[in-house]
């Protein structure tokens, strides 16, 4: 056991994995130049690559976060009903979506002879091939591309700081009820061990804290599930459909705690073998899948049990003077910390490549900076957390404005532009993307209107 404490040194924090470092060349070959020959996958170089196995866990844990909790509360804005078709029919959007990003990518790849691109390398390649009077934007896309990331992603664990400082409190004031704190205390505290965990930079180290979080999201998951069967269930306490003015909460909700559009690239980039991504039974499939059914089942039965009292939380639901309850938001609390990294890991990549990396020379002063970048990621985490208390509104804004733009209406545009000259039958690609890019717009603005009402008043 000494010897695992003594060799961990700065070496294992450097960043040295390829993710989204690829150029494209900025001439333009010829369909008839290209060689379809060429494998990007037997061309990748990748320092630690992660297994089949590590992909999948980190998919799943990418997807399964705060999000499952939401769930029951998701169901309440939309009505069983609604809330269970509307689940389903999301969750295929989104995998849909990350398909044609992932399938646009490698498409790109072969054509520009690269063996990986990044999210927001291939948003910028996919203009460089598309139309020509497109091609001058690549630049502009790329770089938008990238900013959207990372607010994305710097919002999304913002969340998770709230979440932890609510549950923590919770817990404390039950088992001491003279200290009296506020939640702010608690988030403030979250950003301790989070200085120290975030200092891990590469993907394949994270696999261990994605797997036990996952474990400790399932086990609290299936105590959750016991506490909602614990008695019968009443369906007449609960609407099959809400009023319309309140889907849009549950659209943003959903498209929230589903979509984990950035961490895509990265997963399939450095895996050992990533022709196992894709495919009926590939690592996408199999982790949307699941995540989509846990989802559902949570949403139905959260929402059947509480009725119009479920929280934005559903562990919030739970009589926390039962030891059992207490360890399920103790065991949430965990999966959510160790889920922190995954999600901050995105936008620290792109911070560090697109920002910092350029203008640093040395190994130590890159150690520096890297340090200072993350340190600095958390503090501001923290800092909107503890200026923004409400869980719910955030949820809302982080899934209406960044995840649908991202998960949604982004791969659409990729696809109809790099596939401009071959539309198909009656254009049907197209119109399929325009329907994409619709739904990603409507969830847009009535999640943002109703999630920046509620900070208002807040």
């Amino acid at each position: 056991m000494k010897s695992k404490v003594t060799s961990l040194n700065l070496d294992n924090f450097t960043s040295t994995t390829t993710l989204a470092t690829n150029e494209i060349n900025a001439s333009i070959q010829s369909k008839e130049s290209l060689n379809d020959e060429y494998n990007p996958f037997e061309h990748r170089i990748v320092e630690h690559p992660t297994s089949t196995i590590g992909s999948l866990i980190h998919l799943l844990k990418g997807a399964l976060g705060t999000g499952i909790l939401a769930m029951p509360h998701a169901f309440k804005n939309a009505g069983l009903l609604v809330g269970s078709v509307a689940t389903l029919v999301i969750g295929f959007l989104c995998t849909y979506c990350i398909r044609i990003l992932v399938s646009a990518s490698r498409d790109i790849c072969r054509k520009s002879k690269v063996p990986s691109l990044g999210l927001a390398e291939t948003c910028g390649a996919a203009f460089q091939y598309g139309p020509k009077s497109l091609r001058k934007y690549s630049g502009a896309v790329k770089l938008i591309v990238d900013v959207a990331l990372v607010t994305t992603y710097f919002m999304g664990v913002c969340v998770y700081i709230v979440f932890i400082g609510e549950s923590i409190e919770q817990l404390v004031n039950h088992w001491f009820p003279k200290i009296q704190m506020d939640t702010r205390i608690y988030s403030t505290i979250t950003m301790v061990p989070l200085l120290l965990s975030t200092q891990i930079r590469q993907l394949k180290y994270l696999v261990p804290f994605s797997l036990l979080s996952n474990i400790s999201l399932l086990i609290a998951f299936g105590i959750t599930l016991y506490y909602i069967f614990n008695e019968t269930l009443n369906t007449s306490n609960v609407a099959l459909f809400e009023s319309a003015s309140r889907f849009p909460t549950f659209l943003s909700t959903v498209i929230f705690a589903m979509e984990g559009i950035g961490i895509i690239m990265p997963i399939e980039n450095t895996m050992k073998h990533p022709e196992h991504f894709l495919g009926c039974f590939g690592v996408l499939n199999i982790a949307m899948g699941t995540v989509v059914a846990v989802y559902a089942i949570i949403g139905f039965f959260g929402y059947t049990k509480f009725g119009e009292g479920t929280e934005a939380s559903i562990t919030l639901n739970l009589p926390v003077e039962e030891s059992l309850a207490q360890s399920v938001k103790l065991l949430v609390v965990l999966a959510v910390f160790l889920t922190y990294n995954l999600q901050a890991y995105v936008a620290l990549d792109v911070i560090w490549k697109r920002v910092l990396s350029p203008k640093v020379d040395g190994k130590l002063k890159s150690n520096f900076v890297q340090i200072t970048m993350r340190c600095s990621f958390v503090v501001g985490t923290v800092i909107i957390a503890v200026a923004v208390r409400n869980l719910e509104p955030i949820i809302t804004l982080v899934g209406s404005v960044c995840l649908s733009t991202l998960g949604i209406f982004l791969p659409a545009v990729i696809d109809t532009v790099l596939h401009w000259e071959e539309l198909g039958f009656l254009k049907w690609r197209l119109i399929k993307n325009i329907f994409l890019c619709l739904f990603s717009l409507i969830a847009l603005v009535s999640g943002s209107t109703i999630a920046i009402r509620s900070l208002i008043n807040s």
